[in-house]
């Protein structure tokens, strides 16, 4: 929002200031040029003055031109004398050596002054009358005045680096009066935004305070009755779920007292594995009920420590039975969107897995690195006889006595919820390999 701020109000000064500045700056072009003109005009004057006076002192005249062409840079005077006896071709006095051309042959047989367009600028043609014998047409000579632009640097040039610097300073003072506002905009949000995050933190759910626009603060106070809303929908969850626990347990308890009563030895033993089946599902059940209190509304946990944790605490088991047991882990924390009691069950089901389902002696490899993006991945290896093609490998191995029909759904499960996922290797070749890739938290 703030930087959006920043470029409207940056796009609309930028148009408003080159309406303005660009006009602006063609409007003092043109007021310099009148007022060269301007002093031309009057130059114009002077000079057919000096000439009409001076008619047959060439050098007066010439001096006079050398000094105002000196005194006015761009403004080039000239005159153009016609043909006489002592010169054939005509005399041009002044800086300007260029030929008679039409214009000049046109405004001394008419006798009329014109002033014409040119490149650059403009060109003033004043026929001056000598009067007496010499009033003929052909012998009158022309004053020629031409007016360019002045070039770099000049007065023009000047006003436009004024103007230029004048609409920087304007850009600046509104984008940084943009900036102040959106500031002010962004803050109570920015505030908002990190209060409703602490919602996720576990704990107490504090109230939200925030000071700002109207609408700001009434969404703090939705986020208040929202947040009221949450801490008795949690407070009902943990009800159900004691009682849930309760429920389930205590007849189950009751069952297994009443079998353990059985006089027939083979009964009680089946009747003993099915409640112990029974008790698993039920312990499972009971733990993803009480995932959200475990976890509050954002799960995290750093993936290393809890798997080294785990390969310690199965480390001695591998050692009694003479498996080769390798861990490797990433150097630094790698943070998962799994609680760390997940991430230890889940290496549990993995590890459980391998010394339930391989003889003595089969090497075991435990491996996490960070996933690219965020996350990790961790793989199960062994050099055991592999998965059989015909076992549905989802629902193999569980820890505890007997197979609950758990095992890797818990570990697929688990990845899923993380935004990760399990890949097993059924290529046939000694071992089997679990490829377990778990998200990052957002």
């Amino acid at each position: 929002m703030r930087r959006s701020l920043r470029l409207t109000v940056g796009a609309t000064v930028a148009v408003v200031l080159l309406a303005l500045l660009i006009p602006l700056a063609v409007l003092v072009r043109s007021y310099a040029l009148e007022d060269r003109l301007s002093r031309a005009a009057l130059e114009v004057q002077a000079t057919e003055s000096v000439v009409s006076g001076q008619a047959q002192d060439m050098g007066a005249v010439a001096h006079y031109l050398d000094r105002i062409n000196e005194a006015n840079p761009g403004i080039i005077t000239t005159v153009y004398y016609p043909p006489s006896t002592e010169h054939p071709d005509g005399l041009i006095v002044g800086p300007d050596a260029t030929a008679e051309d039409g214009r000049i042959r046109e405004a001394r047989r008419t006798g009329q002054a014109r002033i014409d367009d040119v490149d650059g600028g403009a060109e003033f043609l004043v026929p001056v009358s000598l009067g007496g014998v010499n009033a003929r047409p052909e012998n009158t000579p022309v004053v020629r005045v031409q007016v360019y632009e002045e070039s770099f640097p000049s007065p023009v040039h000047r006003a436009w680096l004024i103007l230029g610097l004048l609409g920087l300073v304007v850009f600046a003072a509104a984008m940084l009066l943009a900036d102040r506002l959106g500031r002010s905009f962004v803050q109570p949000i920015r505030s908002l935004a990190q209060r409703a995050q602490e919602l996720g933190t576990g704990g107490p759910l504090p109230e939200i305070t925030v000071e700002g626009p109207q609408e700001v603060a009434e969404l703090g106070a939705a986020l208040n009755r929202l947040v009221v809303r949450i801490e008795g929908l949690l407070e009902r969850e943990r009800e159900g779920v004691a009682d849930l626990s309760h429920r389930l347990r205590t007849p189950i308890t009751a069952l297994r007292l009443g079998v353990d009563g059985l006089r027939d030895g083979t009964e009680r033993e089946r009747l003993s594995t099915d409640l112990d089946r029974l008790q698993a599902m039920v312990d499972d059940v009971v733990r993803e009920a009480r995932r959200g209190q475990r976890e509050g509304l954002i799960a995290a946990a750093d993936a290393v420590a809890a798997v080294r944790d785990r390969c310690a605490f199965w480390e001695p088991l591998a050692e009694d039975q003479r498996r080769a047991f390798l861990v490797e882990t990433a150097p630094a924390p790698v943070l998962v969107a799994v609680s760390a009691e997940d991430v230890a069950a889940m290496v549990d089901v993995l590890l459980d897995n391998v010394f339930s389902h391989t003889p003595d002696g089969a090497g075991i490899t435990v491996a996490l690195t960070a996933r690219p993006g965020g996350g990790a991945v961790l793989v199960v290896a062994d050099d055991g006889p592999g998965f059989p093609a015909d076992v549905d490998v989802s629902a193999r191995g569980a820890s505890g006595a007997g197979s609950t029909g758990l095992g890797l759904s818990i570990v697929s499960r688990t990845a899923a919820a993380s935004g990760g996922s399990v890949t097993i290797d059924r290529s046939g070749r000694p071992g089997a390999r679990v490829r377990v890739e778990l998200g990052p938290p957002q």
